[in-house]
């Protein structure tokens, strides 16, 4: 599947949301065009995801939504429990280790690290906070593949460091910090901040698009000059 284009791999998340949403209501089936409004997906392009991996659906039914969770959590690989190493146990970390969407995903936080003092030996979600000196040795113990970083910036590298030493392949950045990796390690940037940068563009567009027509629009009905 490595021919699989970037963008259907991102949408194929999108879709499984939205149909693990229409499973907890009960919802059996679905077509292209309610999941395409449920997801903001043109109907036409999620047809054409799919036939990526086979076909799924029935023409005038459309698709089973159980069927569809099992085929597209096993495309993604979440059919099977993946193990996180959480770096980082303050607010962010917290929010991260308690978010029922990782478990519905097949995703486990198996253990939580942190530097501060009065943070380790304390529990999250029933998880023992530890220190980050022991980091390597238990994400290699334990098999942990993935690692998220939620930690300050100035000490993002450093966390990233501790995770490549415990054979972490895959490193989550939740910090604006810039850091490196070796090769054959994926690192993944998520900074919220970045994100909201991105979309700044697009409403100032959009608000430069309504000044530009109000500036053009007329000001008031013109009345006729009297001759």
């Amino acid at each position: 599947m490595s021919d699989i284009p970037e963008g259907v791999i991102e949408r194929l998340s999108t879709y499984l949301n939205c149909l693990i949403k229409f499973q907890q209501n009960s919802i059996e089936t679905v077509s292209s065009e309610r999941l395409g409004e449920s997801s903001g997906v043109n109907p036409a392009e999620i047809r054409r995801d799919f036939t990526y991996f086979g076909t799924f659906g029935k023409k005038g039914v459309g698709y089973d939504v159980d069927t569809m969770i099992q085929h597209i959590k096993r495309i993604l690989g979440s059919d099977e429990p993946h193990k996180i190493a959480l770096v980082g146990a303050g607010n962010l970390g917290s929010a991260i280790a308690s978010y029922e969407g990782l478990l519905q995903h097949g995703f486990h936080v198996a253990a939580i690290f942190d530097i501060d003092p009065n943070k380790i030996g304390k529990n999250i979600r029933q998880l023992e906070v530890f220190s980050v000196k022991d980091l390597p040795q238990i994400t290699r113990s334990a098999n942990i593949a993935i690692g998220i970083i939620a930690v300050p910036p100035a000490a993002a590298q450093q966390a990233a460091d501790l995770l490549v030493e415990g054979n972490v392949s895959v490193i989550l950045n939740y910090t604006p910090a810039l850091i490196s990796v070796p090769a054959g390690v994926q690192l993944h940037n998520t900074d919220p901040v970045q994100q909201l940068l991105h979309t700044l563009y697009y409403l100032s567009a959009n608000e430069k698009g309504l000044t530009r027509r109000k500036r053009h629009s007329p000001s008031g009905p013109r009345r006729s000059k009297k001759t």
